[in-house]
């Protein structure tokens, strides 16, 4: 990647029920996180069984999985954040190492 400075970041991946989808992205807007991705009906299996990804009745009915990119001193606010649903709700959060090529667009000085 001849002429391109990589900036370490994290990205933290967040799958729970639809229901909680207004939740964490009003979490991540707190937090300023300046933007996220959405991939709506996702299919998986893990603590609880097999999860479909095809809608029964409505958006909220299924899975969703949502990721961000943050600098390191994002990720505890928004880990804090997800403690209580992750307490009362069924999901799965993962946070690991990325590096980009345009920090302004995730870091904005």
């Amino acid at each position: 990647m001849s002429g391109l400075t990589l900036h370490p970041m994290k990205e933290i991946k967040i799958i729970v029920q639809g229901d909680q989808l207004k939740f964490i992205t009003d979490l991540l807007d707190r937090t300023g996180a300046t933007g996220y991705t959405l991939i709506n009906n996702i299919s998986g299996k893990g603590h609880h069984g097999f999860h479909e990804g095809h809608l029964l009745f409505n958006d909220t009915s299924s899975q969703v999985m949502v990721f961000t990119v943050v600098p390191e001193n994002k990720v505890e606010p928004i880990l804090a954040g997800l403690g209580p649903l992750f307490n009362r709700h069924s999901g799965a959060m993962f946070v690991t190492d990325v590096t980009v090529s345009r920090r302004e667009h995730f870091a904005p000085a």
